[in-house]
C-alpha cells in the first residue's frame, strides 16, 4: 500500500493516538505468570502486540477481548505454563521474541520462536548470551543468535550478575523476567539508563526489586498479582504529531493522555532545546491498584528518568501521563547523543525530519542501535530524506543535518519500517509539492488509523491507494 500526501496549510485540533506498544507487551506478559486476572485497557492492537497475545494463548494463559483494546488475561502463575504444541510466531516483534525469551528460560519445557524476515535478521544474541549463563538451554540459527531460536529453560536458573554492553529495555526485561525463575538475585548494569516500563509494571505486580543509578537487582521467591493495567497513549506514536505541529503549516494540536514516563521524555527535551513550544499538562496517569496520588512522578523531561527511582530504593509502580499542545515553532539545530539517546531511540526518525526544518545543523550521535531495528534506520531515513532534498550525511552511530533548505515532494519508501513510514508521512505534510510514501502497510505495527488521525487534523491531506 502506497499513502498520497500533500503539503498542509494548517493542522488543528485534538488526537488521540494508540496505546502505549512497550507497556502493552508487558501488561500481557505479566498477566500471563500473575495469579488472578489481569483487566487491561487501551491495548495497543497492533500486529507485534496481537503476536504477543498469541504467544501467551500458546502458553496456558487465557485471554478474552472484551472490547476495543479491553482484554482479560487469566493469568496461570510462576508455575503453570504450559509447553506450546506449534512453535511461536513473534511476528516483526522484537520486543515480543526478546521478552518471551526471558520468560521461556524459566520453563521446564522446549519453546521455538521464530519471526517474519526482518526479526530472523535481528541480534538476539544480546538476550541468549547471558540467559545461557544462567543455566538455559538456546540453540538455533548462528549459534543461537538469530531466529528461529529453540528453548529449553532450566528451573531454577542461576542467579546472574551482569554488565550490558548496551542501553536496552529488552535485555534488561528478558533478564528481570528470568530471575523470576532464579534461585539467586539477578542484578542487571547498563550504560545508560533505558525505558523502565518493566520495572514499574513488576512493581505494580507486587514484585520488589532494588535500583541503585544504572544497576537494578531482582530477588527470588516473589510471585505476581493480577492487576488492572490502564495503558496511557504511546509517546513514540504522539511523536509523530508533535513534530508535525512543530514544522508543518499553521498548527496546534493537542494529544491527549501520552505516557510521559522520565526515560521515555528523551523527544520532548530535544523539541524544547530546538525551540518548539510544548506544553504538557500533567494528569494522575497511575495504574497502580490501590494508588490514586501523582507525588512519584518524575518532573518531565528531567534528568535520565532516575528522579522516579532514588538510589538504593525500590522502583515505584504506576505511569505518569499528560496532554501535550504542541504549536508551530521556528527551530534550530541541536546535538545529540549520550544517555539521552536511550530515552528518545525510537523517535530518532521523525527528529530527523523536525531537523530538516530547523535552522543550522543537528548531529545525532551514540545511536548505532537504530542500524539493528526493523531496518536499519540511519541508512533509511539518510536516504530517503535525501530524495526530498535534505541535505543529510549518514554517520556510522547517527546523522548530520543541515537543516532549513526546505523538503521538496517525492515518492520515498519505507522499507517496510513502520516509523520510517510514518516519519516519511510528516515530512510530506511540510514539503513543497505532492508525494508518495510507498510500502505503508507496516503501520499497522504500532498504529493502525494513522492515515485518520492525520485526516482528521489536516482535512484529506492523505489518502490511502492500493498500488
Amino acid at each position: 500500500m502506497r499513502i498520497r500526501v500533500s503539503p498542509v496549510a494548517r493542522l488543528a485540533g485534538t488526537v488521540d493516538v494508540p496505546g502505549d506498544k512497550s507497556i502493552s507487551h508487558r501488561a500481557a506478559l505479566l498477566g500471563a505468570i500473575a495469579e488472578g486476572r489481569t483487566e487491561i485497557s487501551g491495548f495497543l492492537e497492533g500486529e507485534d502486540c496481537l503476536a504477543t497475545l498469541q504467544a501467551i494463548r500458546r502458553l496456558g494463559a487465557e485471554v478474552t477481548r472484551e472490547g476495543a483494546g479491553h482484554y482479560l488475561v487469566d493469568g496461570a502463575g510462576l508455575d503453570g505454563l504450559q509447553e506450546s504444541a506449534d512453535v511461536i510466531d513473534c511476528g516483526n516483534s522484537g520486543t515480543s521474541a526478546r521478552l518471551l525469551l526471558g520468560v521461556l528460560a524459566g520453563q521446564p519445557f522446549w519453546s521455538v520462536l521464530t519471526g517474519d524476515a526482518s526479526l530472523r535478521s535481528r541480534p538476539m544474541g544480546r538476550v541468549t548470551e547471558p540467559l545461557r549463563r544462567m543455566g538455559a538451554t538456546v540453540f538455533g540459527r548462528d549459534d543461537g543468535r538469530r531466529l528461529p531460536l529453540g528453548v529449553r529453560g532450566a528451573r531454577p536458573l542461576k542467579g546472574l550478575e551482569y554488565t550490558s554492553p548496551v542501553a536496552s529495555a529488552q535485555v534488561k526485561s528478558a533478564l528481570l523476567l528470568a530471575g523470576l525463575w532464579a534461585e539467586a538475585p539477578v542484578s542487571i548494569e547498563e550504560p545508560a539508563l533505558s525505558r523502565d516500563h518493566t520495572e514499574r509494571m513488576l512493581a505494580a505486580f507486587g514484585v520488589l526489586f532494588a535500583r541503585d543509578g544504572r544497576r537494578v537487582t531482582i530477588h527470588p521467591g516473589q510471585r505476581l498479582r493480577g492487576q488492572q493495567v490502564a495503558v496511557p497513549a504511546d509517546i513514540s506514536s504522539a511523536a509523530f504529531f508533535l513534530v508535525a505541529a512543530a514544522i508543518a503549516g499553521d498548527a496546534e494540536i493537542t494529544v491527549k493522555n501520552v505516557g510521559v514516563n522520565p526515560t521515555r521524555t528523551g523527544l520532548l527535551d530535544v523539541l524544547r532545546a530546538m525551540g518548539a513550544s510544548i506544553e504538557a499538562i500533567d494528569h494522575p496517569g497511575l495504574w497502580a491498584r490501590g494508588r490514586d496520588d501523582a507525588r512519584s512522578r518524575s518532573p518531565l523531561g528531567r534528568g535520565q528518568g532516575e528522579a522516579s527511582h532514588g538510589e538504593g530504593r525500590e522502583t515505584e509502580p504506576g505511569e505518569p501521563t499528560a496532554d501535550l499542545v504542541v504549536t508551530r515553532s521556528a527551530l534550530n539545530g541541536v546535538d545529540v547523543g549520550g544517555a539521552l539517546i536511550p530515552r528518545l531511540i525510537d523517535e530518532v526518525p521523525v527528529l530527523a525530519v523536525a531537523a530538516c526544518a530547523a535552522g543550522g545543523v543537528t548531529r545525532i550521535r551514540d545511536a548505532a542501535e537504530l542500524r539493528v531495528k526493523e531496518s536499519d534506520r540511519i541508512h533509511g531515513i539518510a536516504r530517503e530524506l535525501g530524495r526530498m532534498g535534505a541535505e543529510i550525511r549518514e554517520l556510522p552511530d547517527g546523522l548530520e543535518i543541515h537543516g532549513g533548505r526546505g523538503l521538496q515532494g517525492a515518492t520515498v519508501d519505507s522499507g517496510g519500517d513502520h516509523r520510517l513510514a510514518m516519519a516519511l508521512v510528516v515530512a510530506a505534510l511540510a514539503a513543497a509539492g505532492p508525494s508518495v510514501v510507498e510500502d505503508t502497510q507496516c503501520i499497522e505495527t504500532s498504529f493502525p488509523g494513522f492515515v485518520q488521525a492525520v485526516n482528521g487534523l489536516a482535512g484529506t491531506s492523505c489518502a490511502a491507494v492500493e498500488p
